[in-house]
């Protein structure tokens, strides 16, 4: 039985070491083959598509969206104030009394209604006489006339009834003027801002006081607004203008004046706007916030989030920027035309551009980043 053991030790042994460390010879006596090539790893076609939303090895990933400039009006917008198209003081030209009832402020005139009415005084009587010397005048130059073509009367003579006929005339128009000049009458259509000269006042243009009434023309009014110098050259006479009141009344005119001299102190523009006020609802001295249609801009829609600042506080977008190493952020200012619901219209970006809109405040100009591509704003 002993012998027995130990030949199996050795017959299994054998098998062990034969399997172990001959292994390629006895595959080769059994007539068995073994597979040495290591596996081919699995790369990835040119038509497959990456798998999204996973970054790059030191990449930062963020989502951007495609962004076409598109064109939009623009305005320039002001403060203003309103001011009537018309102000004038009536005054009298002629010293006297006044013998008519006062109107009182706030009351609407027409062109040529009476203000104020002066004592004629004697003012009839100088016309009456006026008349009078005015005939005399004319009967004396048409003898003249007749005796000098008879060769009674010299050259001299003639001229001398002529002039004289002349100056009765011009006496008899100064009259009937003193006359007219004693009805003082409202130049255009408008308002009376005061009341006019109480009944029984004394009127004298010569160092008296002359004034009647002050008239305001509020159809159309004016609303006056001052644009700063770099904006002036985006304002065209004729431009159509909205304004918005203090009260919140919107109106609707037309650019009517600008200057050409700016403003010594302010370094700003005078910019008049016409707008009709049939109904005389608008009043002088409101403020108003105007904007003046300018030149249409090209403008790209962005969500307002995606706005950022750089180191020196500029306002502007992170966008994406090709390189030789893959996408990297960039920064580049922008100025802001219009703030809607459906997001901030803004210039000073190229026609095309890939705008990051999430993970823009997590990188710097040159950060490497991973780029998702999101559907642009409608």
């Amino acid at each position: 039985m002993r012998w027995v053991s130990v030949i199996f030790a050795l017959t299994v042994s054998a098998v062990l070491y034969a399997f172990v460390f001959e292994r390629d010879r006895v595959d080769e006596t059994l007539g068995l083959t073994r597979d040495t090539t290591e596996p081919t790893p699995t790369v990835a076609t040119d038509t497959e598509e990456a798998e999204p939303n996973v970054p790059q090895q030191g990449r930062v990933s963020v989502v951007a969206m495609e962004s076409i400039a598109m064109p939009i009006d623009s305005a320039v917008v002001l403060r203003g104030r309103t001011e009537p198209a018309r102000t004038v003081e009536v005054a009298a030209e002629v010293s006297g009394r006044i013998i008519s009832a006062p109107l009182r402020r706030g009351v609407s005139v027409e062109a040529g209604d009476i203000l104020c009415q002066l004592d004629p005084g004697t003012a009839e009587v100088t016309l009456a006489e006026a008349r009078a010397r005015l005939d005399e005048a004319q009967i004396s130059a048409t003898a003249a006339e007749e005796l000098a073509e008879e060769g009674f009367v010299s050259t001299t003579r003639r001229a001398s009834t002529a002039a004289s006929l002349e100056a009765a005339r011009a006496a008899v128009r100064r009259a009937e003027r003193a006359i007219e000049d004693l009805t003082v009458t409202a130049p255009f259509a408008g308002v009376l801002e005061d009341d006019t000269a109480e009944l029984g006042a004394y009127l004298s243009p010569g160092g008296g006081s002359a004034h009647c009434a002050t008239v305001l023309q509020l159809d159309p009014i004016k609303i006056v607004g001052f644009v700063p110098e770099t904006l002036v050259s985006q304002v065209s006479l004729g431009a159509n203008a909205g304004a918005r009141l203090s009260d919140g009344q919107g109106v609707r005119g037309t650019v009517s004046f600008i200057a050409r001299q700016a403003d010594e102190t302010t370094r700003t523009f005078r910019v008049e706007v016409e707008v009709p006020n049939p109904n005389l609802r608008l009043r002088a001295g409101q403020t108003a916030e105007v904007g003046v249609e300018a030149e249409g801009t090209l403008a790209h829609l962005l969500p307002a989030s995606s706005l950022t600042l750089d180191d020196q506080g500029r306002l502007g977008i992170r966008r994406v920027v090709e390189s030789n190493a893959g996408p990297v952020a960039g920064f580049s200012p922008v100025k802001v035309v219009r703030d809607t619901i459906d997001g901030i219209w803004v210039s000073g970006l190229p026609e095309e551009v890939r705008v990051i809109v999430v993970g823009q405040d997590f990188v710097t100009a040159g950060a490497p980043i991973s780029v998702t591509l999101r559907e642009p704003a409608s």
